[in-house]
C-alpha cells in the first residue's frame, strides 16, 4: 500500500477501532459482547498454535496417553499404569526426564484427590484473549472440555478455563488480578478468599477476623457449588505474610502459590469431581525437621591423678 493522505487516515481508523474493541472487552469482563469473536479465533487460530507446538515438540504426542484418568472406581490403578507407559515412550533425554516428572507429579497429586484428569501441554502465553495472564493449552470441547473447570499440575491449582475453542482452551492463572478462588486452612479449617496478585503473593481474606494463623500455614480450594469452577482439596499456597488483625470482621494474609506460573508446560483439566471432599490429603507430607547432632562428653580421671589420691588418702 502507498502512503498516501487515505491510506494514513485508514490506518489511523482502524487503530481507533481496536482500543474501542479492547477497552468494550475489558470493561464487560465475562459477559462482554465481542466474547463469540474471542471463541471464534480460538477455533480459527487455536489449531495453529497446536500446530506449531506439535511440530516444534515431538515429545507432546506423549502427552495423550494420559488424557483420560481411567474409571472412578480404579481411577488410581490406572493412573500409574499410564505413568509405567509414558516413562517407556519419553526416553531419557534431559527435557523428557523433567516432562516426565511433572507428568508422575501430576498423576500422584489426581490420584490422591480422586480427580478425573486430562493432560495437557501449554502450547502459548499471553494475553491474546484480553487476560492479563493466561495460557493457552491443547485440549479443547472436542476432548471434553468445558468452560469453568478447574486446572491443576503436580504442585496444585493452576487457574481455570475461561475459553474453549475446538481443540485449544484458554486458562486464567490464579495469579491473575481477576482471579478469585475460595480456600481453606489446612488443619483449622477457617475459609477465605484468595485473590491474585501478578506476581505478588495471593492476597487472600479470612472471614475470621480473630483467626489464628502462622507462616507456613497452608491453604487448599474450598469448591463451588456442582465443583465449577473449583473441585475442592487443590493445594493452592502457603501463608507468607500475615497483616495484623486490628479488631475487623475479616484478616488478610498473603500467600505464596505452590505453583510457579511463570513456567508451566504440563497441566491437567479435572472433567470428573471427587466422590467427596480429599479435605488436606492431597497436600504434600509436610517435611521432617533434621535432627541436630548432639555431642556428650564425659570426664575420666587420669592414672596418675587416681595414684595421688590414693597415696594421700593413705
Amino acid at each position: 500500500m502507498r502512503d498516501t493522505r487515505e491510506s494514513r487516515l485508514l490506518l489511523v481508523l482502524l487503530v481507533a477501532v481496536a482500543f474501542a474493541l479492547i477497552t468494550v472487552d475489558i470493561r464487560g469482563g465475562e459477559e462482554s459482547p465481542v466474547d463469540g469473536a474471542r471463541q471464534a479465533a480460538a477455533a480459527v487460530f487455536g489449531p495453529v498454535e497446536d500446530g506449531v507446538a506439535t511440530v516444534v515438540d515431538p515429545v507432546g504426542d506423549a502427552v495423550s496417553a494420559v488424557r483420560d484418568s481411567g474409571d472412578r472406581h480404579d481411577r488410581l490403578a490406572t493412573l500409574e499404569k499410564e505413568n509405567a507407559a509414558l516413562k517407556a515412550r519419553l526416553g531419557s533425554s534431559d527435557r523428557n526426564r523433567s516432562r516426565l516428572s511433572q507428568l508422575d507429579k501430576m498423576l500422584k497429586t489426581a490420584g490422591a484427590g480422586q480427580y478425573g484428569i486430562k493432560g495437557a501441554e501449554v502450547i502459548a502465553i499471553g494475553a491474546a484473549q484480553g487476560f492479563s495472564w493466561t495460557v493457552t493449552i491443547d485440549v479443547g470441547a472436542d476432548d471434553g472440555i468445558k468452560r469453568d473447570m478447574t486446572v491443576l499440575n503436580g504442585d496444585g491449582l493452576v487457574g481455570r478455563v475461561t475459553t474453549v475453542g475446538p481443540s485449544t482452551s484458554t486458562v486464567l492463572l490464579a495469579n491473575d488480578p481477576d482471579f478469585t478462588v475460595g480456600t481453606r486452612m489446612e488443619g483449622s479449617d477457617e475459609l477465605g478468599f484468595a485473590s491474585g496478585q501478578g506476581d505478588r503473593p495471593l492476597r487472600v481474606q479470612l472471614l475470621n477476623g480473630k483467626a489464628k494463623v502462622s507462616k507456613g500455614d497452608r491453604l487448599v480450594t474450598f469448591g463451588s457449588q456442582a465443583d465449577k469452577p473449583f473441585v475442592p482439596g487443590v493445594p493452592v499456597g502457603f501463608v507468607s505474610r500475615v497483616d495484623p488483625s486490628g479488631g475487623d470482621l475479616t484478616r488478610t494474609i498473603y500467600v505464596t502459590p505452590f505453583v510457579g506460573f511463570t513456567k508451566l508446560d504440563i497441566v491437567g483439566v479435572v472433567v470428573e469431581a471427587p466422590r467427596s471432599d480429599p479435605r488436606d490429603t492431597v497436600l504434600p507430607a509436610r517435611p521432617r525437621p533434621t535432627p541436630t547432632p548432639t555431642v556428650t562428653v564425659t570426664v575420666t580421671p587420669s592414672a596418675s591423678a587416681s595414684n595421688g589420691q590414693y597415696q594421700q588418702q593413705q
